[in-house]
């Protein structure tokens, strides 16, 4: 009786130690999610540009880059909410222009898309808000190379939702 006890005692300290020191697998649960992430990728030069937004309040890339001249810009919002409760647009400023000023006059411009009229010298050009699964095509002109900030000037939106526009 003794040594069966022993026996057990000991299997049982045996089995202990063994997962105790990492022979144990866990189990992990996945978690989908139906809301793609962005990862910025390099951006390449190109007149013709496709950016996505989605219902996270992200672009695709933080980064475009376009050759001075002739810019056909496309605008698709990859979520399912509505544009009244995740509406997105892309609005390219002019170099110098107060990116913080412009987005506190755009949240008070609802009736124009979040385009304040009174800021329209520093708009280049923007496309139309847009909610989930919609697209914006718009095309538009830039004849000095540099960098030119875009934002989404839906309220909120701004300080995730920017980047740079690099004109060669």
């Amino acid at each position: 009786m003794k040594r069966i006890f022993k026996i057990s005692f000991l299997a049982f300290a045996t089995i202990f130690a063994l997962n105790s020191c990492g022979g144990k697998t866990e189990k992990t649960e996945e978690t989908t999610t139906t809301e793609e992430v962005y990862e910025v990728e390099d951006a390449t030069t190109s007149n013709d540009i496709t950016i996505e937004s989605n219902d996270a309040m992200q672009y695709s890339t933080g980064e475009l880059r376009a050759k001075a001249g002739e810019i056909t810009l496309t605008l698709k919002h990859t979520g399912k909410m509505e544009k009244a409760v995740m509406g997105h647009n892309l609005v390219i400023l002019k170099p110098g222009t107060d990116v913080n000023a412009f987005g506190a006059k755009a949240a008070e411009a609802k009736d124009q898309d979040y385009i304040p009229a009174s800021e329209s010298g520093s708009v280049v050009a923007h496309t139309k808000l847009i909610g989930g699964g919609e697209s914006d095509t718009i095309t538009f002109t830039i004849s000095e190379p540099g960098t030119y900030d875009y934002i989404c000037s839906f309220p909120g939106h701004l300080a995730l939702m920017k980047g740079k526009l690099i004109v060669e």
